[in-house]
């Protein structure tokens, strides 16, 4: 007999390193995925392009977290030229609504006009991140999400950014590829921690983050994550 996948064993598989995911949006069956190769995004060496740190400073969007998670989860689940095929199916949507109301998600959400134009969400699990998919209807909307996401695990003393894998986009934010048995030493450190998700940053925050990028360290904030006791 099978046992049904819950947000709690979701919230387990993480800890243990691995995430679901489907073949499409039309399977119903899921798959656990446990990469060789682990992409990451080092919260002290984030990097933003001159351009986007323009466009940030500018705030053309208004930036809301966690008020229309679903929506967002759907945004990324939407077809489009470049990405026609998604791995986000319903069950999928279901668990990770869970999530969220658990308080284990979060999503970053750009507006403009009274409209959701893009964003992101992941899971939350001590001071790890989990970035799991980002979304644009308009040009630039999921890159400010991003920085946006990085200011705020910064601002709240998070120790882990996991992008589960290296592509290109993800690259020129300063994105890395580590090793499996690196990423679980990195994830095992985090989860020792607790770090605390701020939905509201001081006023220019998103626009100083890249400006100038640390050097080795936990990644540099207000607040420190606080260390987990037995």
């Amino acid at each position: 007999m099978l046992i049904p996948l819950t947000p709690e064993i979701l919230l387990r598989a993480y800890a243990a390193g691995i995430f679901p995911m489907a073949e499409s949006a039309e399977d119903p069956e899921l798959f656990w995925v446990d990469p060789k190769r682990r992409g990451i995004i080092p919260l002290d060496a984030f990097h933003v392009p001159r351009r986007l740190r323009r466009i940030v400073r500018q705030n053309l969007f208004e930036i809301r977290c966690d008020s229309a998670f679903e929506a967002v989860m759907r945004g990324c689940a939407e077809a489009s030229d470049k990405r026609p095929n998604t791995w986000i199916n319903d069950e999928i949507l279901e668990l990770y609504a869970g999530l969220f109301d658990g308080g284990a998600a979060h999503s970053v959400e750009c507006w403009h006009e009274g409209e959701l134009v893009g964003g992101l969400y992941g899971v939350s699990l001590g001071a790890a991140f989990f970035g799991e998919s980002m979304f644009s209807r308009v040009t630039d909307a999921s890159k400010v999400a991003l920085v946006h996401l990085v200011a705020r695990l910064r601002h709240g003393g998070y120790r882990l950014l996991d992008t589960q894998f290296l592509t290109p986009h993800l690259a020129q934010f300063g994105a890395i590829e580590i090793s499996r048995t690196r990423y679980h030493r990195l994830l095992a450190n985090a989860l020792n921690y607790r770090g605390s998700f701020p939905r509201d940053l001081p006023a220019g925050a998103a626009g100083a983050v890249g400006a100038a990028a640390g050097a080795g360290g936990a990644p540099p904030g207000p607040l420190q994550a606080r260390r987990l006791t037995s």
